[in-house]
């Protein structure tokens, strides 16, 4: 619940803040105190709440999957068993339906991708001063608790899925083969002379598609994580206005979070989907 000795913008500043480590001005290194102090450690900080929950999310997901795993057998599946092979099914249904290749590696990454990024986006759910004033109780400054709504995390989510988009265009269709892909269309001529013309405008073209993918994954699933969080917060700031306002910010709460399992859902979906998308161009030739 906000706090009546804070202000409505200290509150939600507090809230957007990551815990981060970095390099201070004075050469020590340490965690910042403020936003400003953030800023200034540059590139190499990092986000210690980012980190810690986006690593602790994955490892309950292997780790429960390992145990649904050990659990299996010929016998009709129930309780988590029953859950965990619905979801198994479902990413191999979609991966079946958008991947017309053979690849070991395309199922289980979507798998992955699927789960990770649900377990991270189901996090937005969990009341937003619960684990912060959890935190503070134990000396810790800020505590961001949605890996998602951190763009470091979504653009290294997509930078992953952008280099294996790359490494399977070189492998599968030759050097030359993607030079061509970028190069020789959309723009194409049987004339050599208007053909080596076309070459910068296509480049140009298929250059921008090629670096928007990554791009467009990591922000449509950071955007729409952040922006719920952010409606979350400000529900949350009505709390500290009164009885009445208090009660219209439990049913708007409510609402909410009802409305945003579905955006949690979704996102999640179509990280997934995209990601076997793009590998399945990057496999197949032009």
């Amino acid at each position: 619940m906000a706090s009546d000795a804070q202000t409505t913008t200290g509150y939600i500043k507090h809230h957007l803040q990551n815990l981060t480590y970095g390099q201070h001005a004075d050469g020590s290194w340490g965690v910042a105190h403020g936003a400003a102090e953030a800023k200034a450690m540059g590139f190499w900080a990092i986000h210690l709440d980012t980190m810690f929950w986006s690593i602790l999310l994955g490892a309950l997901f292997l780790w429960g999957f390992r145990k649904a795993a050990q659990r299996a057998s010929a016998q009709t599946p129930s309780g988590f068993l029953n859950f965990v092979e619905w979801i198994v099914e479902f990413v191999d249904e979609n991966v079946r339906g958008s991947f017309s290749h053979k690849s070991d590696l395309v199922a289980p990454l979507a798998l992955t991708l699927f789960v990770w990024v649900l377990l991270m986006n189901t996090m937005d759910l969990v009341p937003v001063d619960w684990i912060p004033q959890i935190a503070g109780l134990m000396g810790i400054e800020y505590m961001k608790v949605v890996p998602t709504t951190d763009p470091n995390a979504t653009f290294g989510m997509a930078l992953g899925v952008f280099v294996l988009t790359l490494f399977y265009s070189i492998k599968i269709k030759g050097v030359g083969g993607f030079a061509a892909e970028l190069t020789m269309q959309p723009f194409q001529a049987k004339n050599p002379i208007l053909k080596i013309l076309f070459v910068p405008a296509n480049f140009f073209l298929e250059f921008v598609s090629l670096i928007s993918k990554p791009i467009s994954l990591s922000l449509r699933l950071f955007g729409n994580l952040f922006a719920g969080e952010m409606i979350f917060i400000l529900i949350a700031l009505l709390f500290s206005g009164g009885a009445v306002l208090a009660v219209a910010g439990g049913v708007l709460q409510w609402a909410w979070a009802v409305f945003h399992i579905l955006i949690v859902l979704l996102q999640a979906f179509i990280f997934m989907t995209l990601t076997i998308v793009y590998l399945e161009m990057a496999h197949s030739h032009h």
